[in-house]
């Protein structure tokens, strides 16, 4: 069979880290980049007799990412005891929630790069702790419990994505989600969003399902489409041989571009789970869900709607919602500024642009909204051209000064006043008898060439319009 007769199907398991101050269970600090093993306690290190405590903001992040998602938040929940043994889990168990979990049976729009949209089922979310971290260095392996309990929610999507892009694009717009909703900053190489993907192929046409394999804690969304692009190629190969896929647990790694088998399993493992006796049953009341219902934020397929009704072209839109503190601090500047197109195309070009070139992060970003709406107020009233302005956000970066500080302290206001302009403009005339010849002759286009001259003798400072007007008047008199 020719590889495009074969069908995956792909199965997301992700883990998002909670930026609560705490810990699941316990009150010790949320923080990445401590020094290690400096934030626990009896409870997360697993001591006999210390007693966890469900926190309050977790549980509420769980029901604000539920609805995100438009799943079904339950009433009543359960914690369980998960029973595996690794260095990094003290207690030998970890605390999860298995059949009865905090939400289920919700979904995701996501839209691929040719337009299309598909709808990506959640089976179910939950809550739990995180475990510790392993550090590998030569033939030692050192165990950090800073992560040990840190709240987590696994969000399991149901065998609905058919491509190593549908992949990577869900990852995306769910990390969007999560940072939108202010409940995880999902930084994959923070360790905050991680995931396993279960996939396997099938002739097309065809409703069973093959042999799956499971590539465990992939940590960038390019090396989930890569790890799948391979995997899917290497079970079509197996098949068209006439092998048989095993079930596995696989690895990727990103310097080969290849899969490479972690473990074989011939059963899923055996987390002997049950109820967790130190944890009294999780209730929501509908009036909580309620309450958490009213604070949600704009959630970005709504802020990109909002952004095409403003007049914005879809692809110029996209990644004001793509980054949401660009689509932040668009809405700033539109607050005092209210011309949508000429806002973003500022923002997104000429900011952005800057931005890298001066190689100052973002998050350092010296020009508030409020001095960027400045700035246009002043190209608006012609009190600089837009040549000019685009050379004062440069330094406005370098030097964190406001535009009218630099227009007043370089003299740069345009010159609006026809009676100073006008003898610039007669003075290019007699300096280009051929441009005003052509110009007479029918090749109007050369104006652009005469307003060019009259800019570089008045420093940028004329006002074109201006110019303009004053260059057809003296060309048809003449």
């Amino acid at each position: 069979m020719p590889k495009s007769d074969w069908e995956a199907i792909i199965g997301l398991e992700i883990h998002v880290q909670m930026k609560t101050a705490t810990k699941m269970f316990c009150s010790c600090k949320v923080e990445f980049g401590a020094e290690p093993n400096t934030n626990v306690c009896p409870v997360c290190l697993g001591m006999p007799g210390a007693l966890p405590v469900i926190n309050k903001k977790a549980v509420e992040y769980g029901i604000r990412t539920g609805l995100a998602l438009n799943c079904k938040i339950h009433n009543l929940s359960v914690f369980a005891r998960k029973h595996y043994f690794y260095p990094d889990l003290p207690k030998g168990y970890q605390i999860s929630q298995y059949e009865l979990p905090l939400a289920t049976d919700g979904y995701l729009d996501i839209e691929l790069s040719n337009g299309t949209a598909k709808r990506v089922r959640i089976r179910r979310l939950h809550l739990e702790e995180d475990a510790g971290k392993n550090i590998h260095e030569g033939k030692k392996t050192y165990v950090d419990l800073n992560r040990a309990g840190t709240p987590l929610m696994e969000i399991v999507t149901e065998p609905d994505i058919n491509s190593p892009e549908e992949a990577r694009v869900f990852l995306e717009t769910l990390r969007n989600v999560m940072r939108y909703i202010g409940v995880s900053d999902a930084d994959m190489e923070k360790g905050q969003l991680r995931c396993d993907i279960n996939v396997s192929i099938r002739p097309k046409g065809s409703d069973q399902f093959g042999t799956r394999v499971e590539i465990k804690n992939v940590n960038s969304f390019r090396f989930v489409q890569k790890a799948l692009e391979y995997e899917i190629d290497r079970q079509i190969k197996v098949k068209e041989k006439g092998g048989a896929i095993v079930q596995e647990t696989r690895t990727f790694d990103p310097s080969t571009g290849k899969t490479y088998t972690m473990r074989t399993k011939e059963e899923a493992e055996d987390y002997r789970y049950f109820p967790d006796p130190d944890l009294l049953p999780l209730k929501v009341s509908d009036e909580w869900i309620d309450r958490v219902r009213e604070t949600m934020p704009e959630l970005p397929h709504q802020r990109l709607l909002r952004y095409i009704n403003l007049g914005l072209d879809k692809k110029v839109a996209k990644p004001l919602v793509d980054y949401k503190e660009y689509g932040d601090y668009f809405d700033e500047v539109l607050k005092l500024y209210n011309d949508p197109k000429t806002v973003a195309n500022w923002v997104l070009n000429d900011l952005l642009g800057n931005l890298r070139d001066l190689e100052i992060p973002w998050e350092k970003n010296p020009v508030t909204a409020e001095k960027l709406a400045e700035l246009l107020k002043l190209i608006k009233e012609g009190t600089i051209s837009v040549k000019i302005a685009k050379g004062l956000l440069k330094e406005m970066l370098q030097t964190g000064k406001s535009a009218k500080q630099l227009v007043e302290e370089k003299g740069l206001k345009q010159i609006s006043d026809e009676g100073a302009i006008k003898p610039v403009v007669e003075e290019v005339l007699k300096e280009n008898p051929d441009a005003v010849q052509k110009y007479k002759s029918g090749q109007t286009k050369v104006i652009g060439f005469l307003v060019g001259q009259v800019m570089r003798k008045t420093k940028g400072k004329a006002n074109p319009q201006l110019v303009n007007k004053i260059l057809k008047e003296l060309l048809e008199k003449g």
